[in-house]
């Protein structure tokens, strides 16, 4: 062990090659393999691709382009759809690595850190699952150390004074924060994040000439850049993305009216432990409040060794955000992944902790590391570790091919006319799904019928199909249709009830409707719930 850790101090570049090539290795053998479908929020945003625009209901555009861009090369599979995780993934690691080892010169706490990142769940789903975090934590990575070497002044001996403050940095906060934002609305944050950090540091040590005043207009250019395409989409589209984000963080709607409630609390802090693992959470919050200690006794160092920038970057940037969404969750319902933006100084503290833990030949130390290395593994080899369905979190992706298969299988034997029979859900996940996973991958609408608004609800719907017939699928097996859809058809068949297979075992259950004679009808809610 002892050896280990001296390789890690004297050859750390070739230990960080080594760790980001076979994980980047080891993704795209995961993604070649088929192991999961898609889940059904990726379909999603493939589907986006078909029909481009400035921004969506949910998200940014960032994501379509990105999957656009993979499918293009790779075609409209899996494997194209998802291969943009893992370059991004890819990125994230070196922009880590370099940002510790060559900006901090803390190169051994560097390699750590890509250990702990490739051990820890949130990043590992990331880095295979092409979802609108995995560009974001990117773009938030590169943002936070262009943050830090923003302020570092012009070295000495050059023709600029030494406390003035260099431009490039603010041009990348600027470039980071905008594309940051046309992922995630999220990104916003770091707005506010990076304006505590130059507040601490003006009182603690002063900032280079001129700071403020970049940093100002770095972040306004930022803001307007990334914002302007959703602003205009949702000036055109009577805001409907921006009263979506607020009926989700509870802002408005129901929840908005129940200031404090106690059932979500427990719920997001099971899914936090779950992102993170119980021992790298521990050595998150260990490290993060070391940091602020450094920050608050005005140390230079400390344990860690943290200087005053460091510890102030890496304190701000993860326990304000990872405390606010726990507390948020007394309020309404938070998503695990909400958090996700504290897990990048997250990481960085985890593996400054675990390189003094390593270092002072800590107790237990090989069975954390053992048992995050273990997950790598079952994560990569997932089919083999023999969980229940109803405990297995990969159940739910799998079944879609199949499902797709008896679609167009039913399609070609229960209708007249196999070219005029359109396919629907009432959920846009479903609806996505379908979209990807039907052979020759249809137009697939999706039926306002009890539900949030969705993507789906801003496109046009079946109505010019008259006459036509459809096949209308739902999760999980049930025994009679909505009235909605009874008032849209002629007639409709009994339930079929599908249930699914995956490499010969079971998966997901369905039920499918045949449906004739499409009259026009297309449910709308009038409630226009976010």
């Amino acid at each position: 062990m002892l050896s280990l850790t001296h390789s890690f101090k004297n050859k750390p570049l070739m230990w960080a090659f080594i760790i980001i090539v076979f994980t980047t290795f080891a993704r795209i053998w995961f993604l070649g393999s088929g192991q999961l479908n898609l889940v059904q929020d990726e379909a999603q945003y493939w589907d986006w691709t078909r029909n481009m625009q400035l921004t969506y209901y949910s998200k940014g555009p960032l994501i379509a382009w990105i999957i656009s861009t993979w499918t293009f090369i790779f075609g409209n599979t899996e494997f194209g759809v998802r291969f943009g995780s893992v370059v991004g993934s890819m990125i994230t690691q070196m922009v880590l690595f370099w940002g510790m080892a060559k900006l901090w010169k803390r190169p051994s706490a560097a390699v750590w850190t890509l250990v702990v990142y490739n051990t820890m769940p949130v990043f590992l789903a990331l880095g295979i699952l092409m979802t609108t975090d995995n560009p974001f934590i990117l773009c938030w990575t590169c943002a936070v150390f262009a943050l830090y070497s923003a302020t570092i002044p012009y070295s000495p001996g050059i023709e600029r004074d030494s406390n003035e403050s260099r431009t490039l940095p603010f041009v990348l906060i600027a470039f980071f924060l905008a594309l940051g934002i046309l992922a995630k609305y999220t990104m916003l944050g770091f707005t506010g994040l990076s304006v505590i950090y130059a507040l601490i540091l003006m009182k603690k040590e002063g900032l280079p000439i001129g700071f403020v005043k970049k940093l100002f207009i770095a972040l306004s250019v930022g803001v307007f850049v990334g914002f302007l395409p959703t602003l205009i989409w949702n000036v055109q589209n009577d805001f409907v993305g921006y009263k979506h984000v607020l009926y989700l963080i509870g802002a408005s709607g129901a929840s908005a009216s129940q200031l404090v409630r106690f059932d979500r609390v427990l719920p997001y802090f099971g899914e936090q432990i779950g992102m993170a693992t119980p021992w790298w959470l521990i050595f998150m919050l260990s490290g993060g409040f070391g940091a602020l200690a450094v920050v608050l006794k005005k140390k230079s160092k400390n344990l860690l060794g943290l200087n005053n920038k460091q510890a102030a970057l890496l304190s701000v940037f993860f326990l304000p955000v990872w405390f606010f969404f726990l507390m948020w969750s007394f309020h309404t319902k938070v998503l695990g992944n909400w958090a996700v933006i504290s897990y990048v100084s997250g990481v960085m503290l985890a593996g400054l902790v675990f390189d003094a833990f390593w270092n002072r030949r800590g107790h237990l130390r090989s069975v954390w590391l053992f048992l995050g290395i273990l997950i790598f593994g079952l994560l990569h080899f997932q089919n083999l570790v023999p969980l229940p369905d109803h405990l297995n979190p990969t159940h739910r992706l799998k079944g879609w091919t199949d499902l797709g298969q008896q679609v167009i299988e039913l399609e070609k034997s229960q209708f007249k006319d196999p070219s005029k029979v359109f396919i629907m859900s009432e959920q846009y996940d479903m609806t996505a799904a379908l979209a990807f996973y039907v052979p020759g991958q249809p137009r697939t609408y999706c039926a306002w019928i009890d539900r949030r608004m969705n993507q789906y609800d801003l496109w046009p719907g079946p109505q010019e199909k008259l006459g036509w017939d459809a096949i209308y699928v739902l999760k999980d097996f049930k025994e009679k249709p909505d009235n909605e859809l009874i008032k849209m058809f002629g007639r409709i068949s009994p339930p079929i009830h599908f249930q699914t297979t995956f490499r010969g075992k079971p998966a997901r259950k369905f039920t499918i409707y045949l449906c004739y004679d499409y009259n026009g009808y297309w449910p709308r809610d009038k409630r226009l719930r976010f």
